[in-house]
């Protein structure tokens, strides 16, 4: 914002008290800025690996044409979903163009992905119920027509059910498309350098599988991941996930704990040790963690067995 210059007419007794008034004022105004700069978050969508974000720009160029410029990340989630970004028909949209699966370019992939799911939107203002019509077709919003309207799991697998039944098939879809979708969705508040380094390294090895005793940085169990990426990032933690959470300043509640620390679980496998799991704190209920394969996952899929939260007092 630009403020118009205001002279004033000062008396000389005061230019100096008022001049040093002003300093102060400056250099508060000056440090405060610099803090927030400092403090800005930086937002990723969770679980998109490199193979998918590379298509960003044809994805906000598309979302565009087709009015829905908003739903750039569901259109990278649902790629995610679908291909992962490593087949040429990303979108897996061929067959909605008449064409047999993988036989279009990534780009025409896109074009036709987004204009699908653009209609979809033009019919139904639910995101889950449209997310769902991009695997079922848009024949599930007219079947929801009379039965309220909108998506909810138990009528999904009805949907799927009834058309396979119709169809004379094992199955028909995935039932279950919108919670697979929108595990790609949550933003993830990475707002430190040090939770950004830790993350920029963990995301290298999504897909990986598990290895229980695996050795960095080729094979990963669970706390040699977490000690490896602290590593890179710059901060040395013991190997096991039972000595890293004794290394730890142990934060019990989520509302307290940071993207980048540590989350830890008891009871996952027999073992003397109490700690038993442990995996990166990413944020909104998340994690990053050495499953089986490597990745995202809802900390509350781990049920009481949740212990709490750790954060390395070297950051």
């Amino acid at each position: 914002m630009i403020k118009k210059a205001m002279k004033i007419k000062f008396f000389a007794p005061l230019v100096i008290p008022l001049f040093l008034i002003l300093v102060v004022v400056m250099l508060v105004g000056s440090l405060g800025g610099k803090k927030e700069e400092k403090g800005s978050d930086t937002n990723i969508s969770i679980g998109l690996a490199p193979e998918v974000e590379r298509y960003r720009p044809l994805v906000e160029k598309y979302c565009k044409e087709f009015e829905i410029p908003d739903k750039v990340d569901v259109i990278l989630a649902i790629m995610m979903q679908e291909s992962g970004g490593r087949v040429p028909d990303v979108m897996q949209s061929s067959e909605s163009l008449n064409l047999p699966p993988n036989s279009i370019t990534p780009e025409i992939s896109i074009k036709q992905g987004v204009k699908y799911f653009a209609s979809l939107l033009q019919q139904t203002d639910d995101l889950d119920t449209a997310l769902q019509s991009y695997n079922f077709g848009g024949g599930f919003i007219g079947w929801l027509a009379d039965k309220g309207g909108k998506y909810t799991p138990e009528l999904a697998s009805q949907f799927s059910d009834y058309m396979a039944q119709k169809m004379g098939w094992r199955g028909y879809g995935d039932k279950e498309y919108v919670p697979h979708v929108k595990r790609y969705l949550g933003n993830v508040n990475l707002g430190s350098e040090f939770a950004n380094s830790v993350m920029d390294e963990a995301i290298k090895y999504q897909g990986y599988p598990y290895i229980f005793g695996g050795k960095a940085p080729n094979e990963f169990d669970c706390s040699s991941l977490t000690q490896w990426c602290y590593k890179v990032a710059g901060v040395n933690i013991p190997r096991t996930a039972q000595q890293q959470y004794d290394a730890m300043t142990i934060v019990n509640n989520e509302k307290e704990a940071q993207a980048g620390d540590l989350v830890f679980f008891k009871d996952t496998y027999p073992t003397s040790d109490y700690i038993t799991h442990v995996g990166i704190y990413v944020g909104n209920g998340k994690m990053y963690h050495a499953g089986d394969p490597l990745g995202y996952a809802e900390i509350s899929s781990y049920g009481n067995k949740l212990v709490g939260f750790g954060r390395a007092t070297s950051k």
